[in-house]
């Protein structure tokens, strides 16, 4: 196949720069110039990846009970990722009874049963968990230590002859120590290496990273910076002379033609692993890769760092481009269950006596050549990370390959480190999932009062929510205020007429695209307008049933490709006045019944697939609802012959059962309860949120 002169250019890698400002560093304390020095480090990717690396500093501290000083190691804490980390993310121990606790080591085969010593040496109650990296840096004797994943001396550390390139790049200045497991024992490796060798400015460790030190935080951040800088300046010089990875054999789509083809493939993905949900990349390391002629004997060695693959499995799934240009959903279902039985098997010649159950079998990142990369997980941010993951253990490979051949991990070793007792138990100790994790929304009408409120209550249970609607600006204020709530990763905006077709099809395509498909539908966009027969126009008639009624039927039609393989809960906004009729609002109560009529209809054709559809009728939603800050409001009162003020939500207080203001987070409590599986065998019904109105009983 020929390739253009784009597709034959290597993608280099990314050469880290200066951040360190003394200004900025000039009032800082001790402590706080560890967690300056950890934050610029972590904010730069070509340094290390999210929640990646860890850093420490042994700080002299009085002792809080004697005043007497201590010494105390402090060290980036068990979890969060060092661009972000405020000071309570470090772990705080006394060095002396850390050190002391070597004496209790019994050797390789059971340093593990250290790991829970780590807590008697807390200094100073700090409820933060030491990390397994905590003796990669106690044992060393520096004041300052940087443990980092850069992708350029990873690729270095899994090289073949790696070693040796290592020695010769840096002039002697830097270590190696062969491949083992991070812990006690690796700890005390380090120290022996650094004692052995007093000149060394750091050490590789084969297959994982990089360890460097300093004096002060400064010198320490700089020693670090300048060792990154000098390998990925190497690894440029090298891949800048041939195509990475042997070259392309399949051609790249086009951005457009990429986004539609992810937008088809990622819910036929999603749907073979289960509810999950998606992320897409289409990154220029990532197609470079995907699309090459090493791609299949790479994918297959797997990744190398831990931390990668911790988080992408060991090997992706690497789809067979012909094979899914054939179209049909048998072929991925085919390549999932194969991914599935090999993963099997890797658990079964890997498993000891001791050894966690099998996890997920399905893959977690999936590489489709010419379209991208997919990742499938339990929420967006973990599926977002792996991506991101994935990419480092692709740029890694890269510069591998450009020096040498890359050596991936041994599958022992990456099968300790996967079901490693310790990591398995930090997972016991995650949070039960919400009730709508790994579920994916679309709210239309969403920058409205009920439509945020709907946002705000599914969010909090767990899932990922598409607001649409056509009032831009007022969608975008909502998103600024819900990504403030629940963080960006869950949200997403599209600006959208659900009266127009490609409108609709495009808000769908987004919600597949961004997160992996649909499960969730709440119809909720909507308009009414108030007149007597004699004075409603057959453009005011038009204007509700196109909004109302067709446009609810655009989205569940959009919807139901979507959900039909494995199910979902369609729930549309109706009204009162679907069910009990208002006087001079013809057009309006005749297209919400139309609309409740439709629902009706479409929980018979959706059953056999599990699309379960429900109806939520509220009444009289005046707080924070659009549609009455315009002419309704003002109609309606003219109806009831009220004022359109307070006068008016008195009337409306007054007429229900119950006396009482319906919100539109009442209206949102109900929506919940026909999303979720607290209603899992309802479908075809009705909830009024009404305050309670005779006319409205539904029997």
């Amino acid at each position: 196949m020929d390739r253009t002169d784009s597709e034959q250019t290597a993608t280099l890698l990314a050469v880290p720069g200066p951040r360190w400002s003394d200004e900025a560093a000039a009032q800082l304390t001790a402590p706080e110039l560890l967690q300056y020095r950890s934050n610029i480090l972590g904010a730069d990717l070509a340094v290390t990846n999210f929640g990646g690396g860890n850093t420490s500093a042994k700080i002299d501290m009085p002792d809080p009970l004697t005043g007497d000083k201590v010494r105390v190691l402090w060290v980036k804490g068990s979890g969060g990722d060092l661009g972000s980390m405020a000071l309570d993310g470090f772990a705080t121990l006394a060095l002396d009874k850390l050190l002391s606790l070597e004496a209790r080591y019994r050797g390789a085969a059971l340093e593990d049963e250290m790991v829970p010593l780590f807590a008697h040496c807390t200094f100073g109650l700090n409820p933060r968990a030491a990390s397994i990296d905590t003796p990669l840096h106690a044992f060393l004797p520096f004041a300052h230590v940087d443990h980092m994943h850069p992708d350029s001396v990873t690729a270095l550390a899994t090289a073949n002859h790696g070693h040796t390139i290592t020695r010769d790049l840096y002039g002697g200045t830097v270590g190696w120590i062969a491949w083992q497991r991070p812990g006690f024992d690796l700890g005390l490796k380090l120290r022996a290496e650094a004692k052995a060798h007093p000149k060394l400015r750091g050490i590789v460790l084969q297959g994982h990273g990089l360890i460097s030190w300093g004096d002060t935080s400064k010198a320490c951040y700089e020693n670090t910076i300048d060792l990154i800088a000098t390998a990925a300046r190497f690894l440029n010089e090298r891949l800048a002379l041939r195509p990475s990875f042997a070259g392309r054999t399949h051609s790249t789509k086009q951005p457009e033609e990429r986004e539609r083809a992810a937008a088809a493939l990622l819910p036929r993905l999603r749907a073979a692993a289960g509810r999950k949900i998606g992320h897409f990349d289409d990154s220029a390391e990532v197609l470079e890769f995907a699309g090459s002629h090493d791609a299949p004997v790479l994918a297959a060695i797997g990744t190398s760092c831990p931390d990668h693959f911790l988080r992408t499995k060991i090997q992706p799934l690497l789809l067979d481009p012909e094979r899914l240009a054939k179209g049909g959903d048998p072929y991925i279902e085919t390549a999932f269950a194969d991914y599935r039985v090999r993963y099997a098997a890797y658990y079964e010649r890997n498993r000891k006596a001791d050894s966690p159950p099998p996890r997920d079998a399905n893959p977690v990142v999936i590489l489709a050549p010419g379209i991208g990369l997919f990742t499938l997980a339990k929420d967006k941010a973990t599926a977002r990370i792996a991506a991101e993951f994935y990419r480092n253990a692709i740029n890694v490979m890269r510069g591998a390959e450009a020096i040498s051949k890359y050596h991936g991990l041994a599958e022992r070793e990456a099968f300790g480190i996967e079901y490693w007792l310790l990591e398995d138990a930090k997972l016991q100790r995650l949070p039960k999932p919400k009730p709508l994790e790994g579920q994916i929304a679309m709210i239309t009408g969403g920058a409205g009062g009920i439509g945020k409120a709907t946002a705000e209550r599914l969010l909090a249970e767990g899932a990922c929510v598409v607001l649409a609607d056509n009032d831009g600006a007022r969608l975008a204020a909502c998103e600024t205020e819900l990504v403030g709530q629940f963080g960006r990763d869950r949200i997403r905006i599209v600006t959208a007429d659900v009266t127009k077709e490609d409108d609709v099809r495009a808000a769908f395509d987004r919600a597949a695209l961004e997160f992996g498909g649909l499960d969730i539908l709440v119809a909720n966009a909507g308009i009414a307008s108030s007149a007597p027969v004699e004075e409603t126009t057959a453009a005011m008639w038009q204007e509700n049933f196109s909004v109302l009624a067709q446009g609810y039927f655009l989205a569940a039609r959009a919807a139901f490709p979507l959900m039909k393989p494995q199910g979902g809960s369609i729930v549309f906004v109706g009204s009162k006045n679907a069910l009990a009729a208002s006087p001079n609002a013809t057009a309006y109560a005749s297209a919400k019944a139309a609309a409740l009529h439709l629902a009706r209809c479409l929980a018979l054709e959706g059953a056999p697939f599990g699309i379960r559809v429900n109806t939520v009728n509220p009444d009289a939603v005046l707080r924070g609802s659009h549609i009455w800050t315009g002419s309704w409001r003002d109609e309606r009162a003219k109806a009831y012959d009220v004022a359109p003020g307070e006068e008016l939500e008195e009337y409306y207080r007054a007429r229900s059962l119950l006396k009482r203001e319906v919100l539109p987070a009442d209206v949102a409590e109900a929506i919940l309860f026909f999303a979720g599986d607290r209603s899992a065998k309802s479908t075809g019904n009705i909830v009024n949120v009404d305050g309670g109105n005779a006319n409205a009983f539904t029997r």
